[in-house]
């Protein structure tokens, strides 16, 4: 349950985020998925999430 929390809240602060990260190529990867419905742009960055998620590990796994 707590890991389910934790991706929500990361989902939400990175959606937030991805305009600016949008500048470095995030959010426009391979596996990442911008639908428009209803006159609202809807972002899934599977691609970036997993790109980040391998970044975090390995830092993680240097220090």
């Amino acid at each position: 349950m707590r890991w389910l929390i934790i991706f929500i809240l990361a989902s939400i602060v990175f959606s937030a985020l991805l305009p600016h990260l949008r500048r470095f190529g995030i959010g426009r990867m391979p596996l990442d998925f911008t639908i428009r419905l209803f006159g609202r742009e809807w972002i899934f960055p599977f691609g970036s999430s997993l790109l980040l998620s391998f970044l975090a590990y390995v830092i993680a796994r240097l220090v």
